[in-house]
């Protein structure tokens, strides 16, 4: 895995968390806006609209330098859609990046040729 490639996973990864945490806070405020005089839901939607176009671009950049499948693809945007998905794809970026830094390694040394 080059370097592009890698820092498209890491920027993924790092928004998908906030994206998560805002769209729950976002939840919240639209229930809490229907329930009490409290009303953040403008901002809480300002501010998750962008973490959400944000992690749209980078999970496009991350599609086309990794060559993922159609359905690993639309899983991660998938998970961008659903309240705690963005921790789920957290984990899973982490996992894949992990793999893929002992991959690089195992081929540097020559102990694998894949």
């Amino acid at each position: 895995m080059d370097i592009k490639t890698a820092s498209s996973l890491h920027r993924l990864r790092l928004v998908s968390a906030p994206e998560a945490v805002s769209f729950l806070l976002l939840l919240v405020c639209s229930v809490l806006k229907r329930t009490t005089e409290f009303n953040a839901v403008p901002v809480m939607g300002a501010i998750h609209g962008l973490l959400f176009v944000v992690y749209v671009l980078f999970w496009l950049d991350a599609w086309n330098r990794t060559k993922w499948s159609f359905g690993t693809a639309a899983l991660y945007f998938v998970l961008s859609v659903l309240p705690f998905g963005g921790f789920v794809a957290e984990r899973k970026l982490k996992r894949e990046a992990e793999a893929a830094v002992i991959a690089s390694r195992a081929r540097r040394e020559g102990v694998v040729n894949a």
